[in-house]
């Protein structure tokens, strides 16, 4: 069943996934959302995947929540307990991805609804193309908007304001402006996107496994210091721990010899 929903091609140390309901726009419902989850949670530092890239097949990325599943519908009849769990079931999705020392690209084509907006959001970069729309489509459907992450995450990204403005209205973000706002790197038609998103990868492999990790890991924590202090001992500290490792004297002598580096991960 994962197999069939979420496919995972490995192209040298860049894994690309694909979300593969497209006659339901990729929406979310328990085969899905387990295939991501699992996936993502079982990234660590030895995987195979240094990079991730995040597309869905056909017209959308993701449509959210699978409202036409029977499951999605019946919160009231569950109980607190049980919809807890679903809930959690989700949104650990998005922690996992921020938690996972690889980077993350998403590739939003069409429709990034509700929890789709949420995967867009806690992806590290973010390619749309012209097509590309995004809300928070929770609050459409008698919910809050403050969902999966989306309130963490799209603040701190186009400032209070903007957010307030979609998270209140449940409006669609256009791809132009969410490229305005600084929220998706570049707007362009999915081929090309595609080829970005492998290009991005192929560079991200320039830096060394470790070193890598490392500055995911200080961007996601830097948001959220309490100060410049705070970040800047972060970075001691990253750029301490890339000097003992071997990849760096390789990274070093590389770049002195005009050549591609050879990494070990050591």
């Amino acid at each position: 069943m994962t197999a069939d929903v979420l496919q995972v091609e490995e192209r040298g140390a860049v894994t690309w996934l694909t979300m593969n309901r497209p006659e339901r726009l990729n929406a979310l419902d328990p085969a899905l959302t387990d295939a991501l989850r699992h996936y993502f949670e079982g990234l660590n530092a030895r995987s195979t995947a240094r990079v991730v890239v995040l597309q869905g097949a056909g017209r959308a990325f993701c449509a959210g929540l699978d409202i036409k599943d029977t499951t999605a519908q019946d919160g009231g009849a569950r109980g607190v307990e049980e919809m807890l769990e679903k809930q959690k079931s989700i949104r650990d999705i998005m922690l996992a991805m921020r938690r996972c020392p690889q980077p993350i690209i998403s590739v939003v084509q069409g429709a990034a609804s509700g929890g789709g907006f949420a995967l867009a959001l806690a992806s590290d970069i973010r390619l749309a193309t012209p097509d590309a729309r995004m809300n928070a489509a929770f609050i459409r459907i008698g919910l809050s908007a403050c969902d999966v992450g989306v309130s963490y995450f799209l603040p701190r990204m186009v400032g209070s304001s903007v957010a307030a403005e979609y998270l209140l209205t449940g409006r669609f973000m256009e791809a132009q402006r969410a490229y305005g706002l600084g929220l998706v790197s570049r707007v362009a038609p999915l081929a090309d996107l595609q080829a970005d998103a492998q290009s991005l990868a192929e560079d991200m492999l320039n830096a060394t496994p470790v070193a890598l990790r490392l500055t995911k890991d200080a961007l996601g924590l830097a948001i959220d210091a309490p100060s410049m202090e705070a970040v800047i001992a972060l970075e001691d500290r990253n750029q301490v721990l890339c000097t003992q490792t071997g990849d760096f004297r390789e990274g070093m002598q590389a770049f002195l010899e005009k050549r591609a580096p050879r990494y070990t991960g050591r």
